[in-house]
C-alpha cells in the first residue's frame, strides 16, 4: 500500500453517453505525459453533471484494477473491461482496495498531495456505460466502488509516477467500513455517529450520516441508481 505504481492515468472530455446520449466524462483516455492537477481535478477532465460529479471533494477518482477480475467473473467478456477506465477512474492501481484505504489517508501523487475524502456513490451513468440496467446497484452492493481524493497540494502527475502513502489520519475508518455502515448495517447508530463526526470525511457524507441518525430512516436510492426514469 505504501508505494504503488500507477497502472493507468486517465482524463476525459464530455461526450454523449449510452442510449440517452447524456453528456458525460466517464469515458476517459490514457494520457502519455504530465497533467496538471488542480484543486478541482486534472486539466482536461470534465463532468457532465457538475452538481453531483467533480469538485474539490471529488477531484480524483481511484478504482482498483484488481476488481476487474471479479467483474469479469460476473459479466463475462465485456468490452469495457478490456482495459482500465471502465468505471470512469482517473487512476488505476493493483494492490490497494477499499479494505486498505481510509478516510484522511494522504498520498503523494506525482508532485501533488492528495487526501482520501470519500467513497464513490455509484449512479445510473454506470448502467449506460455498461449497457446493463443493474450495474450501479451491483457496484454499490459489492462495495467495489473505488474512492475519491481531494487535492491538498497542487502539482503535476505523469503515467510513470507512483502513489506513495505519506500520512494516515483515521486508519480505523476504511472505505469498506463506511460502505458497510451506509449500505449493510444501515441504522447502526454508533457507526453513524462516528461517521458524522469524522472530520477528514467530505462534509456531504458527514451530513448524510447525521440525517439518517436524526430521521431513523434509510433514504431512497432509486433516482441515483436508476436515473431519471425512476422519477416517473
Amino acid at each position: 500500500m505504501s508505494n504503488l505504481p500507477i497502472l493507468s492515468l486517465r482524463i476525459g472530455g464530455l461526450a454523449p453517453l449510452g442510449a440517452r446520449g447524456v453528456p458525460s466524462g466517464i469515458d476517459k483516455s490514457e494520457v502519455a505525459g504530465d497533467v496538471a492537477l488542480s484543486k478541482t481535478g486534472f486539466a482536461g477532465d470534465e463532468q457532465g453533471d457538475t452538481a453531483k460529479h467533480g469538485g474539490p471533494e471529488k477531484a480524483v477518482h481511484h478504482y482498483p484494477f484488481e476488481h476487474y477480475r471479479a467483474w469479469a467473473d460476473t459479466l463475462g467478456h465485456h468490452v469495457c473491461l478490456s482495459t482500465s477506465g471502465a468505471f470512469g477512474e482517473n487512476i488505476s492501481t493493483d494492490g490497494l482496495t477499499e479494505a486498505d484505504v481510509s478516510i484522511g489517508d494522504v498520498f503523494r501523487l506525482g508532485t501533488a498531495l492528495v487526501e482520501v475524502s470519500q467513497g464513490r456513490q455509484p449512479c445510473w451513468r454506470l448502467n449506460e456505460r455498461f449497457g446493463r440496467k443493474t450495474m450501479a446497484r451491483e457496484v454499490q452492493d459489492t462495495g467495489r466502488t473505488g474512492w475519491y481524493y481531494r487535492v491538498i497540494k497542487t502539482g503535476t502527475v505523469g503515467p510513470a509516477d507512483r502513489l506513495t502513502l505519506m500520512e494516515r489520519r483515521a486508519p480505523e475508518w476504511t472505505i469498506a467500513r463506511i460502505w458497510r455502515a451506509f449500505y449493510i448495517d444501515r441504522l447502526d447508530q454508533a457507526e453513524l455517529r462516528g461517521i458524522a463526526a469524522l472530520k477528514p470525511l467530505a462534509e456531504s457524507w458527514r451530513n448524510h450520516a447525521a440525517r439518517r441518525l436524526d430521521s431513523g430512516r434509510v433514504e431512497d436510492w432509486s433516482k441515483r441508481l436508476q436515473g431519471p426514469a425512476a422519477e416517473q
